[in-house]
């Protein structure tokens, strides 16, 4: 997502600047509003935020490690002990600064303790920081400052961020087997059009006889790969970063995240693995007092895929006109009727948090079968892939050879 360089006024009309990701400028004021922060001004910016490489060389700042999402997971569990053990921040986070394995990490903490120093507010200190934090984690961390149960958000993120980390890792590992014999198919297809088949088209054309079609196929097609190589591998180059390009905007980003969700066997993985995250970002979110309609905003900022969070933003929207939640959902068109039953139930009770998270464990659930089945599902489409491969090749290189052979036979 984009990065947006904002100025506006807190609480106490101080004039505040600094740099936030977001879909775009509405989302980035939706989360300025939710903050405190009365917004001025939000424009585009290429620039992340400088606070944690300040006083660094290039060269540091190149080879260093990059704060990463355990980091903050666990800096998160750490707070949750220290301030529920009565720890002052101050001192908790000088702590935490001392120990911090990452030094990029422990930079982050040095600049929290500066602004708490100076006088902000534990998230508007963290704002300075969006490549660590989150929208989301930001949000839930103001609520626990207007609640006072800032200890009891920290440990919810925690929990959030583990479960978060689980399903990214366990699709990782899903495809990563997939992912190799798919390559593996690409380098040896490259390695036989441009080694293999050259030598056997001097032997072929020693023959002297028509060859067999899928022969003269396989020649053409390899000739044509070794004269033109630079030309394909330019065009490959050129259209991988024109699709990059394309994927950025945002009208490219939401065409391609749906039709993300219409891939086969994929798709439906990533459909309820992120409508898992939604279901338990938003009950969170409930559980922590947060309105629905500012919940919902922020909840929509969390999701993966843009397709579904303008979807998300759509039951903001209607939420926002009067719209009953089940209303909401069912427009959407994102959830099955199951879901949308269960939803029907929480808000009739009032415990929509509660039935939230069903829906949250509902959707872990299949994504568990759907990964724990997901290699005996793409094994017969990768075998078919494969045998067809060495069909071609055994029928290009061992069809006139064959016939060659029966030729000589009954010429004796």
């Amino acid at each position: 997502m984009p990065y947006f360089a904002y100025k506006g006024r807190n609480g106490r009309g101080e004039l505040t600047q600094g740099v936030l990701e977001g879909a775009d400028s509405a989302a980035v004021a939706d989360l300025l509003l939710g903050s405190g922060v009365t917004p001025l001004d939000i424009s585009v910016t290429s620039k992340a935020s400088t606070g944690t490489g300040t006083g660094l060389g290039w060269r540091q700042r190149l080879f260093e490690k990059k704060v990463t999402s355990m980091d903050v997971q666990l800096f998160s569990r750490q707070l949750y002990t220290l301030l529920k053990s009565g720890v002052p921040i101050m001192r908790g986070l000088a702590g935490l600064q001392e120990s911090a394995i990452s030094p990029a990490f422990g930079r982050v903490i040095k600049d929290l303790r500066e602004s708490l120093d100076a006088g902000r507010e534990l998230s508007a200190a963290m704002m300075r920081h969006p490549q660590c934090f989150t929208p989301f984690y930001l949000s839930m961390v103001k609520v626990g400052e207007m609640t006072g149960r800032l200890e009891e958000v920290f440990l919810r993120l925690f929990d959030h961020l583990e479960f978060d980390r689980d399903m990214r890792e366990r699709v990782k590992t899903a495809l990563r087997y997939p992912g190799f014999v798919v390559v593996a198919m690409i380098i040896a297809m490259v390695v036989v059009n441009i080694f293999v088949i050259p030598q056997f088209a001097t032997v072929f054309k020693s023959f002297g006889a028509e060859l067999p079609l899928m022969t003269r196929i396989l020649l053409a097609t390899s000739a044509f790969t070794i004269t033109w190589w630079p030309a394909l591998a330019g065009s490959a180059l050129l259209g991988w970063f024109g699709f990059r390009a394309w994927t950025r905007t945002l009208k490219g980003r939401l065409a391609w995240d749906r039709y993300k969700l219409r891939l086969p066997i994929a798709g439906k993985i990533l459909h309820k693995g992120t409508m898992a995250r939604f279901a338990r970002s938003f009950a969170l979110s409930l559980r922590s007092g947060v309105p629905i309609v500012h919940a919902l905003t922020v909840v929509s900022q969390t999701a993966d895929n843009a397709y579904l969070s303008s979807r998300i933003e759509q039951m903001r929207d209607g939420v926002e006109r009067g719209d009953s939640i089940l209303r909401t959902s069912t427009a959407a068109n994102v959830f099955t009727p199951i879901v949308l039953q269960m939803i029907a139930v929480g808000e009739e009770t009032g415990a929509i948090d509660d039935l939230m998270d069903e829906i949250a464990q509902m959707y872990e659930r299949e994504v568990d079968y759907e990964l724990k089945t997901l290699s005996s599902q793409i094994e017969p489409i990768l075998i078919s892939f494969l045998g067809a491969m060495v069909l071609v090749l055994a029928l290009g290189i061992f069809l006139p050879i064959w016939d060659l052979g029966q030729a000589a036979l009954h010429t004796k």
